[in-house]
């Protein structure tokens, strides 16, 4: 649909990823394959294209195949045009694709940038001109969080003997342990999440989203005891589309401040590491002070950041 000289459309197939690909993110080696598993859609791919030069694009993403969009994560904007008019193109592109795809408030904005990014100037002000594109539409910052990351050979603390660990004994013990976590939780989504239901509706939601769709195995799944029994907590090593991670962890209320996190921390990463993993990731919210010096203590180095928005 050309407006001036601007034409805004979706990507016609893969023939096309070379053309979306010259304004650049780290997703970019993804595309191909995520394409493939239908992960993304050629129809949630848009482009502003003046003549073959690209000045903006955006794509989102979802789940599992046949799904509809979960989230925009990929949004960039030529920073080489004047401020005033890559802010205006971008807003364009993303109110014309998002009335052809989804409305704003079904989905999440997504965005991974470097640890210090409010240091450099150039990359701080990408990050705001992007962010303030998407508060023109609506969208409020929901949080910002650590990415992690565990490399092979870095030391994993031996057991403490203080806490047993068996398999998770199937969705009813893990949601009923997910609800009572969420007592006090520090996360912004789960926080976000029971301002609309009740706990155990917050937590039943999230393992059906997320936790039932890991394919890994879920005897790494693990549930902490004390030596009589008593559940303390749980962690959950799995395998998602692209990395190994720790999917969840977390300490029942009346267990916390006894140092139980890191001993949950080491016996998910232990899982993984025995399965030659290249790597294992975790996030976790930079206000969640407790559970980032627990990552920083276990050897996960924090190697980005990612801003989420939401639409209200």
């Amino acid at each position: 649909m050309p407006q001036n000289d601007l034409t805004m459309r979706p990507i016609t197939g893969r023939e096309e990823l070379d053309l979306f690909c010259r304004l650049s993110y780290v997703f970019d080696h993804e595309f191909a394959d995520d394409l493939d598993a239908g992960r993304r859609r050629p129809e949630w791919m848009w482009m502003a294209l003046r003549g073959d030069r690209l000045v903006a694009r955006l794509a989102w993403w979802t789940k599992g195949e046949g799904e509809p969009p979960f989230m925009l994560d990929v949004f960039d904007l030529d920073d080489t045009l004047p401020e005033s008019e890559r802010l205006d193109l971008g807003a364009r592109l993303l109110e014309t694709a998002t009335a052809a795809v989804t409305p704003p408030s079904a989905t999440e904005y997504s965005r991974f940038i470097p640890p210090a990014w409010r240091d450099d100037e150039t990359t701080r002000r990408a990050v705001e001109d992007r962010m303030a594109v998407l508060e023109r539409t609506g969208a409020r910052l929901l949080v910002e969080r650590l990415r992690l990351e565990w490399q092979p050979g870095t030391p994993i603390p031996e057991p403490s003997g203080r806490l047993r660990f068996r398999p998770v004994r199937g969705r009813e013990e893990l949601v009923e342990l997910m609800t009572l976590v969420l007592d006090g939780t520090l996360d912004a989504h789960s926080q976000a999440d029971l301002a609309q239901m009740t706990p155990a509706q917050a937590a039943a939601a999230q393992y059906d989203d997320e936790m039932a769709r890991y394919k890994s195995p879920r005897e790494w799944w693990q549930t902490a005891t004390t030596p009589d029994g008593d559940p303390v907590g749980f962690v959950i090593p799995a395998r998602n589309s692209y990395n190994a991670i720790i999917a969840y962890i977390g300490v029942l209320p009346e267990h916390r401040g006894n140092g139980h996190i890191d001993d949950l921390l080491a016996e998910g990463t232990r899982i993984l590491a025995a399965h030659d993993v290249p790597r294992i990731r975790a996030s976790t919210d930079v206000g969640n002070i407790p559970m980032a010096r627990a990552f920083e203590r276990a050897g996960y180095v924090n190697f980005e950041r990612e801003i989420n928005m939401t639409w209200s």
